[in-house]
């Protein structure tokens, strides 16, 4: 379980296919410090295990599947990602509570600037649009944001200078794909009421 409360930008420093996995690794600094394998830590909002550490490199095995129902088959060698770790029982929530459980990518469809905030409208599959709600929760590559509007088909966050500073967010172009999970309070509730 995570927060979608951003650690740190790690680097992909290699990633390497050999039969029926993925290896990714990522340089880091802060979360390599205490982290150690069998450890989750969100990776673009994907919860992948530490499968290894060397220096300051994290080794993960994504499968196939992860690599097909999110952003991070798309990843190339120098690309930056969002990294947070477990939260610890112990602790304050500050985002929301994320799983590290994608439900879908969204395409970011328009990026407008404002004087001090990033507007973004994300596209996303009609299945996902029922647990987007204005005001609520929602987590984009393992950012903790709240909806601004819900338009047909997308919805709209604004970033602010922070988010934009210490996330992948404000590098994000239009026509970029991000990984969506959706406030997993919605999903009950909309899940409980069908049946």
């Amino acid at each position: 379980m995570f927060s979608g409360i951003v650690e740190e930008m790690g680097t992909v420093e290699a990633i390497l296919h050999p039969t029926g996995l993925t290896a990714l690794f990522v340089r880091a600094r802060k979360v390599v410090g205490q982290a150690k394998p069998g450890d989750s830590i969100c990776v673009s909002g994907v919860c992948l295990t530490v499968t290894g550490i060397h220096r300051h490199v994290l080794a993960f095995d994504v499968v196939q599947e992860t690599l097909n129902k999110t952003t991070l088959g798309r990843l190339k060698s120098g690309a930056k990602v969002n990294l947070e770790r477990a939260l610890k029982v112990n602790g304050r929530v500050n985002g929301h509570f994320v799983t590290g459980h994608i439900d879908g990518v969204g395409q970011i469809k328009k990026k407008i600037w404002g004087k001090n905030y990033t507007q973004l409208h994300v596209c996303l599959s009609k299945r996902l649009l029922p647990y987007i709600v204005p005001k609520g929760s929602v987590c984009l590559d393992g950012v903790s944001l709240t909806v601004g509007r819900v338009g047909r088909d997308h919805f709209v966050i604004h970033l602010i200078p922070f988010t934009k500073k210490v996330t992948t967010l404000e590098s994000k172009k239009e026509g970029d794909w991000v990984n969506i999970e959706t406030d997993i309070l919605a999903k009950y509730i909309l899940n409980r009421a069908k049946g």
